[in-house]
């Protein structure tokens, strides 16, 4: 069994809030390895990685795989986290290639899933956290009765996959529901199940999401762009947060 050797962060980044990850989509592939360490010294703790497999997202986009990730773990060493985002159609076949490759946390699609109880155990005895992540128009119901063993749970705020989206905040209900239930389930000494969210998330709407209850948000083009530099667009997210 793999010991995981960054386990969930309990604090946030420097003067945030909210946990900011970063989605390395946006960054030019050519550079990651600095975009990466830009990032860290950021103050950034938490790297957020998407993987698309060309089937099940619906604009067919393959992004990368285990051998990747491997060197991000490599590049980064064993104190900042990393998580995994499952976008394929094969999760529950493939998922421990993701651990080898030094992921501390596994996201998988509820709705790409057909054991989902089976596959959280399995991961989590292999010595990794255990995630799942519904679509915007997938009912909270679908997750609420594995949250008890979730180590996070991810709401997705667009749609996987598909290009040109704005945030959708119509997503505010699940996550308020799911706030209220990990809220009285930490009450009752549960686990202190993560929330996250991922999709169109900016300086603009990062107090917003905060308000609703986010613990960790997935910013891509909003930290990852040619107008500023990492740590300008991390101060300008928390800026608007109230926590600088």
């Amino acid at each position: 069994m793999r010991t995981v050797e960054n386990p969930l962060p309990l604090g946030k980044n420097e003067g945030s809030i909210i946990e900011i990850t970063p989605s390395i989509l946006t960054a030019d592939f050519s550079r990651l390895g600095e975009t990466l360490e830009e990032a860290v010294d950021a103050g950034i703790n938490w790297i957020h990685m998407d993987v698309m497999d060309g089937n099940w997202v619906v604009n067919k986009t393959i992004t990368f795989g285990p051998a990747l990730i491997r060197s991000v773990r490599d590049r980064l060493g064993p104190n900042v986290f990393i998580d995994c985002h499952l976008m394929i159609t094969n999760a529950e076949e493939t998922w421990s290639q993701y651990v080898d490759a030094g992921v501390d946390l596994i996201i998988a699609h509820i709705e790409a899933i057909e054991d989902p109880a089976a596959l959280i155990s399995s991961i989590q005895e292999a010595g990794c956290q255990a995630g799942l992540v519904l679509n915007p128009d997938t009912p909270t119901n679908s997750i609420l009765p594995y949250l008890s063993d979730l180590d996070l749970v991810l709401v997705m705020s667009v749609v996987p996959g598909k290009g040109g989206q704005s945030f959708m905040p119509e997503v505010e209900g699940k996550v308020r529901e799911f706030r209220r239930v990990i809220d009285e389930q930490i009450s009752n000494g549960g686990r202190a199940t993560k929330l996250m969210i991922d999709g169109g998330i900016k300086h603009h709407n990062s107090a917003m999401v905060s308000e609703w209850g986010i613990d960790v948000a997935v910013v891509g083009s909003g930290l990852i762009n040619e107008k500023a530099g990492i740590a300008e667009n991390l101060a300008e997210i928390n800026s608007a947060l109230g926590s600088d």
